[in-house]
């Protein structure tokens, strides 16, 4: 399982966690300033280099590559702002808050509902 942590791009989170687990073909999960990714199969190991090139790939592709560095730390990869420039939320209204359950990807709104659903895993 690897941690990408977004404190200095957390405006883009959402849409860089759909592009990164699009290219790694792994389960994310959405946490406050960070998202994990896990694998599909348990024996597989998720590749780091692939993360972080596909980080650094949408990056350029929002034409902000250059303001940011992708580092990688055991299991945790940072983006960390090279010119303290931080990705502003282009949108009026703020993102709702998403949580996403660990064992099958399921995503909701609702922590309560997040809840309930999680208890099915374990029936």
């Amino acid at each position: 399982m690897l941690t990408v942590d977004c404190n200095d791009v957390a405006s883009i989170k959402n849409d860089l966690l759909v592009y990164v687990a699009d290219q790694v073909t792994a389960i994310p999960t959405l946490k406050h300033n960070q998202f994990t990714l896990s694998s599909l199969d348990d024996d597989e190991i998720i590749d780091t280099a692939v993360v972080i090139s596909a980080i650094k790939e949408y990056l350029d592709s929002i034409d902000e590559g250059r303001h940011f560095a992708v580092i990688s730390n055991n299991d945790v990869i940072n983006i960390k702002s090279i010119s303290g420039k931080v990705i502003e939320n282009n949108s009026a209204e703020s993102q709702p808050q998403m949580f996403s359950c660990t064992h099958c990807g399921y995503v909701t709104p609702y922590q309560v509902e997040l809840n309930v659903h999680m208890r099915i895993h374990y029936i």
